[in-house]
């Protein structure tokens, strides 16, 4: 949800990824955890070649789309353990009882961030 760039400071990339903890952080709600432990989830391999990157005017790009229908390099396979893989990766995987406090610094902060799957988290507290 979260990664460090070019231009992200230290002490942003201490206080919210961490010190000596990689470069990106991915958070989760308890919610969540049942789902991602248990899921048996596929993925489709695609071409590399149709994708181009997309970015909103002034921004890096954040996704690769193509603009052409891609055809499968084969059929779905399993993507694994998704906890085994976030270990793998050297990703930080963070369980928060709600996202949105972690989100507003994040999107306050110097990293990129991505949170596509928002719309599936706890509504944001009332403020106090």
């Amino acid at each position: 949800m979260a990664w460090v760039v070019d231009g992200t400071s230290d002490v942003d990339r201490e206080r919210i990824v961490g010190a000596g903890c990689g470069v990106r952080v991915h958070a989760v709600e308890f919610g969540w955890l049942e789902a991602m432990r248990t899921v048996k989830l596929f993925a489709y391999r695609l071409p590399a070649q149709p994708f181009r990157p997309i970015a909103s005017p002034g921004s890096a790009p954040h996704a690769m789309v193509a603009t052409e229908a891609v055809e499968p390099l084969g059929p779905p396979g399993p993507v694994g353990d998704l906890f085994a893989l976030h270990a793998e990766a050297g990703i930080q995987l963070r369980v928060l009882g709600n996202l949105w406090s972690f989100w507003d610094e994040v999107t306050a902060s110097t990293l990129d961030f991505s949170g596509i799957r928002l719309r599936n988290a706890q509504p944001r507290p009332a403020a106090r």
